[in-house]
């Protein structure tokens, strides 16, 4: 028990040492411990609900950010159909303006060709002409290059111009 002795009165010291202590941190240390514990507690549970509440309006704008990336890709696809539409339409219109020219073109260029078909037929006919008339010419003198056949010819022709 005498070994004991000294345990016993280690322990008493030490117990005593311990409720002072315990005393003296409960008096100026456990409230700003605990209040320091709460606010970090509360902060903890604000950060949590901002992380939420931010993590909803991610969501939310991810979503909007979907939605304008449809309509986006949407109006793209309008916009180049109707570009496409646009461009054909101007093709047409082009080819019908190129067709409308080339058949106006076509006229003109055949209209001009009778022309100068009608203007070379003239001109072939009033050279026959010239010629029937020069070779007229040269036949009758040959013939009437005497004066009794120049005579003849002259009664023949009286004689035509009183029957009719």
């Amino acid at each position: 028990m005498e070994l004991l002795k000294p345990a016993l009165g280690l322990f008493f010291w030490a117990l005593l040492a311990f409720m002072i202590v315990f005393l003296i941190l409960k008096k100026f240390a456990w409230k700003p411990i605990l209040n320091m514990l709460n606010e970090r507690e509360t902060g903890i549970a604000n950060a949590l609900q901002t992380a939420e509440k931010v993590k909803g309006e991610m969501s939310a704008m991810k979503a909007e950010n979907e939605q304008l990336m449809k309509q986006a890709h949407e109006e793209r696809s309008a916009m180049l159909k109707e570009a496409k539409e646009i461009k054909e339409k101007m093709i047409t219109d082009a080819k019908e303006l190129a067709k409308t020219e080339a058949n106006k073109i076509i006229l003109d260029a055949q209209e001009q060709i009778n022309r100068s078909k009608m203007a070379a037929i003239t001109e072939v006919k009033n050279e026959i002409g010239l010629l029937s008339v020069a070779v007229a010419e040269k036949i009758l003198r040959n013939q009437l290059s005497q004066d009794s056949a120049q005579d003849a010819y002259v009664k023949k022709l009286t004689e035509e111009i009183k029957m009719n």
